[in-house]
């Protein structure tokens, strides 16, 4: 009898694994989320997973989540890459509400954290952010890290049309940890990683995240410069981005080394202890 049961739980498992499957592929049927890592896809859905509704509600909410934390960056002919052969770099970095904002800001940021040729910058959470990279010093290196597989394209195409030799994007979920851990290993020399504005999203994904994923990553680098928005990228209204959490875990875990702020946006830079 034992046997029986354990068979039919077992049958069980296996027919919920296929359901669950069928609607992380769903899932990615529109555009937009057809090139994001499974990770991600996978994450948004275990919001929802057990609530009491139907399939379709299910994927509808998980889209939602998906969307408000990869898509909210504004312009969606982002996800062609042709964008670059029909409008300047500088035009096309104005089409992402992230770097639209930084743009005026851009030479005197990379010049305050990046101050020497010959770093390695991984850009984690990138967005188009890689189309920047003109702002560096001669013969920086620069790995951008994103989730969204269309922008990814985008700025490879951008690196290689540009022979940008020492550019990559890679199409890698923030939620791989020990993958990412073995990107940046793979890098010698003086590295920094940039958290622009991704903070927020990977809480949004998974509570308490963010400091795991700190522990680990920042023994690797240098340095680590994460910002907060300081007001809403949509509505234009100005709030409170103390982020006292986030600070006081800084403070106890690695050396603060300063903070600032450019434009709307504000900069936290820190390295191990």
């Amino acid at each position: 009898m034992s046997g029986l049961i354990d068979n039919l739980l077992s049958f069980n498992s296996l027919n919920n694994l296929m359901e669950r499957e069928e609607i992380i592929k769903k899932i990615t049927l529109k555009k937009e989320f057809s090139q994001l890592p499974k990770k991600d896809v996978e994450l948004a859905f275990s919001h929802f997973e057990r609530r009491q509704t139907s399939e379709e509600d299910k994927i509808k909410l998980a889209r939602d989540l998906l969307r408000k934390t990869f898509f909210s960056f504004g312009s969606m002919k982002l996800l062609n890459r042709e964008i670059i052969n029909k409008k300047r770099v500088e035009d096309v970095l104005n089409k992402h509400i992230s770097t639209k904002e930084r743009a005026p800001f851009y030479k005197e940021l990379y010049k305050k954290l990046v101050n020497r040729s010959g770093i390695t910058v991984f850009d984690l959470g990138a967005g188009i952010n890689g189309l920047s990279y003109n702002y560096f010093p001669k013969n920086t290196k620069y790995v951008a890290i994103e989730s969204v597989g269309q922008l990814v394209d985008l700025m490879n195409y951008y690196f290689e049309k540009n022979k940008l030799k020492n550019a990559i994007a890679i199409n890698k979920s923030l939620f791989e940890l020990k993958e990412i851990e073995e990107i940046i290993k793979k890098q010698k020399g003086k590295k920094i990683i940039f958290l622009f504005k991704t903070i927020d999203s990977l809480e949004m994904t998974e509570r308490n995240f963010s400091k795991k994923f700190l522990l680990e990553i920042v023994p690797l680098v240098d340095e680590v410069v994460v910002s907060f928005a300081t007001e809403s990228l949509i509505k234009r209204q100005k709030f409170k981005v103390e982020r006292y959490w986030f600070e006081n875990f800084v403070s106890k875990e690695f050396n603060l080394i300063e903070k600032f702020q450019l434009g709307s946006e504000r900069y936290i830079v820190f390295k191990k202890r």
